[in-house]
């Protein structure tokens, strides 16, 4: 072989061997590109995501602080037990000083008046204790008694003193009403229901009395 043919083919030998180093840096540098590409989209996903669920939960806690459309609030409320009558500033009580023992309210639903000071102490356990008047209809009071017999934390008895046909209240917490349609009514039972207005949440709401 002539010494020109060996350096021609060593020259070919070297071009192939650049060649085959400058794609497989080109290969290199796609690959980096596309890793940080990729990482740059997840973390825009996951960043994303991120504030995503922080903004609903904050507009979570913003609803859970809204008051219902309309409803009364009373703080600063005693809570003394007390074996007395307790004259209370709102009809019916929304808290307060009360008995030592509290009205079962266990989605319980009297027929007849019961006392005031029990019922405050089953709203300071959570329960929502839902009223009426005889301006009620028969048609919204066996709506209500449905929706209260199947709601744990709930009692309803009849108040002959309340303005409103139906009232619902909460420790500290008051909603009026005139029909049990009022979209208000499944909205103040969801939010106060052992919310967190609850001096006492997850105390009992059986074992008390149900006279």
């Amino acid at each position: 072989m002539s010494t020109a043919n060996a350096r021609n083919r060593a020259a070919a030998r070297r071009a192939r061997i650049e060649e085959r180093r400058r794609a497989e840096k080109a290969r290199e540098h796609r690959a980096r590109v596309v890793t940080v590409t990729m990482s740059a989209v997840i973390l825009a996903a996951v960043t994303g995501g991120g504030w995503y669920l922080v903004d609903a939960a904050r507009d979570k806690d913003k609803a859970d602080e809204a008051p219902v459309l309309g409803e009364k609030t009373w703080s600063k409320l005693g809570r003394t037990h007390v074996d007395t009558k307790v004259d209370y500033p709102m009809t019916p009580p929304a808290g307060g000083n009360h008995a030592p023992v509290w009205q079962n309210c266990d989605g319980d639903v009297y027929s007849q008046p019961i006392r005031n000071e029990n019922a405050v102490h089953s709203l300071e356990h959570g329960a929502v204790w839902v009223t009426y008047n005889a301006k009620a209809t028969g048609t919204d009071l066996k709506a209500l008694a449905a929706k209260v017999s199947r709601t744990p934390y709930t009692l309803m008895s009849p108040y002959p003193g309340q303005s409103s046909p139906i009232s619902l209240t909460a420790w500290g917490h008051q909603l009026d009403v005139e029909r049990e349609s009022d979209p208000r009514v499944t909205e103040f039972l969801t939010k106060y229901v052992q919310g967190g207005q609850t001096p006492e949440p997850g105390a009992a709401c059986t074992g008390g009395t149900a006279s």
